[in-house]
């Protein structure tokens, strides 16, 4: 919370800097000497700022209008002079004399306006970080402070850099390729117009509104509504994940709490393990708090192919980490199987389709990794009506079905998937705890899990028939197997353990003859295989 406060106060300050810096030039008399004017002004703002002020040329100009034109403003803070706060290549104040009575100035254009945040210090108290110019005085809001309104202020093509604690980090940098204000002055509100870079994801953000009057006392109090567009925003800066994110939208509040609704639009939407393209639109609602920098997520409805979710949650610091976690939770009522799985898993068409319930909490923790790697999961779903894509695969649950029920030669039988599962990912790996899958005459019940990366199986469970075993069968080898009907019947069902090893493309079924005559034992999932993977 240090940090931020500080930082608002250092925004305030360098509001008050720029109209410090007009008002000095109306009020202070005006040599007949460029070079004198130079110097009392540097020693003026020097006095007011409680700074080092650096000013390479001033000149009075009389036409074609009433103007001061300077060169090379540098301000440095007297305690910390390694970094300028405030530096313009150039600058130009212009005014008529009926504006100057009414305390006004027509114009004000920074060239080359530079802003630079020092990096924070530990403080001694709180044990967190704050501004290195948090000791830096606030100028006195006297009378002729509060009378001065610049009509105009002009610095395009400004940077804001915010400077690393660490050397080896590059600095955060906001560069305005535009930057219009009007009516500015420090008891007002002030329209404002700015078109700047954002630094991750980059993009372009074109923003327009009303900012202020300044609250002295609390900065971060100070109101500010407006509107916004984000362009041509490049997902691909977060590892796992691709596209090109367009947003806009509206936000009101203050400087300290931060109410903003939007849409996003992202066409080619693409998470890298699963390398399908498709559109991702949101609508969103959140709260930023630039006290502590967390971003409380109200609602976000997001939709792609014929799959919707609603989330809430929000991106959160935590201590002694850098970066930020999201942490979500994430409803999915009516979606569909077949999108989720092309979103994901890296095959030509999805190798299933159906309806999906989803419920689970979601946790992206900061850090330089793959998102499928260090994305975190845990929740439900259910999958109605699944029907797997390839013939062969159906063909044998359709088998699985027949013999269940007892009729192994029922060609017209033709069935459809439920799944029921319990999950939890973490490290690219899908733990599932059990999984239930359900067709007539039969359920399966599986643990262990699934490698999203390379689609290798460690699974192990029961098969629940119907009918005997013999029956299942059917033909001449159901008398063979009639004396040991009795041997997998548990509880009016057949009962056979199976485990599943291999990977997605080439799984490998087992019989478990340990668990047939130990059915208390837990299945015990197949070590994962690493060699001779088959190709995705």
């Amino acid at each position: 919370m240090l940090r931020w406060r500080r930082r608002w106060i250092i925004a305030a300050f360098v509001l008050t800097v720029i109209v410090v810096i007009v008002t000095v030039l109306v009020v202070i008399p005006i040599p007949f000497s460029s070079e004198r004017l130079r110097k009392q002004m540097i020693a003026n703002l020097a006095d007011r700022l409680d700074a080092e002020v650096e000013l390479a040329t001033l000149e009075l100009r009389l036409v074609p209008r009433l103007s001061v034109v300077g060169t090379g403003l540098v301000i440095r803070h007297r305690r910390h002079r390694e970094v300028p706060l405030i530096s313009a290549r150039a600058f130009e104040v212009s005014s008529s004399l009926s504006a100057l009575l009414r305390k006004h100035v027509t114009r004000v254009t920074l060239d080359g306006f530079a802003i630079q945040i020092p990096p924070g210090d530990v403080d001694a108290d709180s044990g967190e970080r704050g501004s290195r110019l948090g000791g830096l005085p606030r100028p006195g809001m006297n009378a002729s402070l509060r009378q001065v309104v610049i009509d105009e202020l002009i610095a395009d093509n400004a940077t804001l850099t915010i400077l690393p604690r660490r050397p080896d980090r590059p600095p955060k940098v906001w560069r305005m390729h535009e930057l219009h204000l009007q009516s500015v002055g420090p008891a007002q509100a002030m329209p404002f117009r700015s078109v700047l870079t954002n630094g991750v994801p980059p993009g372009e953000i074109d923003t327009a509104g009303t900012f202020g009057p300044w609250n002295v006392d609390d900065p971060g109090a100070t109101p500010i509504e407006g509107t916004f567009t984000f362009d041509q925003a490049d997902l691909s800066v977060f590892k796992g994940i691709a596209g090109t994110l367009s947003s806009h939208g509206d936000f009101t509040g203050s400087l300290e709490r931060l109410v903003v609704r939007g849409r996003t639009s992202t066409p080619d939407f693409t998470v890298t393990i699963g390398a399908h393209p498709m559109p991702l639109d949101t609508i969103y609602s959140a709260v930023v708090d630039a006290t502590n920098g967390d971003t409380t997520l109200d609602r976000i409805d997001a939709t792609f192919l014929n799959t919707s979710l609603v989330a809430t949650g929000g991106v959160y610091g935590k201590s002694g980490v850098r970066g930020r976690q999201v942490e979500l939770v994430v409803t999915m009522d009516a979606g569909r199987l077949e999108d989720v799985l092309q979103l994901v898993v890296n095959t030509p068409k999805p190798t299933m389709l159906g309806g999906l319930q989803l419920q689970t909490r979601m946790e992206i923790p900061p850090g330089d990794r793959d998102i499928v790697d260090k994305l975190r999961l845990a929740g439900t779903f259910h999958i109605a009506g699944g029907h797997f894509t390839d013939p062969g695969v159906q063909t044998r649950i359709n088998s699985l079905s027949r013999r269940a029920q007892g009729k192994p030669g029922d060609e017209s039988i033709h069935v459809t998937s439920d799944f029921t599962g319990t999950f939890a990912l973490g490290n690219g790996r899908l733990a599932l705890r059990p999984l239930r899958f359900d067709v007539p005459g039969a359920l399966v019940e599986l643990v262990g899990n699934y490698g999203l990366r390379d689609g290798s199986l460690a699974l192990a469970g029961d098969v629940l028939f119907d009918a005997k075993m013999s029956q299942a069968v059917g033909g001449w080898k159901a008398f063979l197997l009639k004396p040991v009907d009795p041997l997998f019947r548990r509880n009016g069902r057949t009962f056979v353990p199976v485990t599943i090893g291999g990977f997605r493309g080439a799984p490998k079924f087992g019989f478990d003859r340990g668990r047939l005559f130990n059915r208390d034992a837990p299945p015990r999932p197949p070590a994962v295989s690493t060699p001779d993977r088959p190709s995705r």
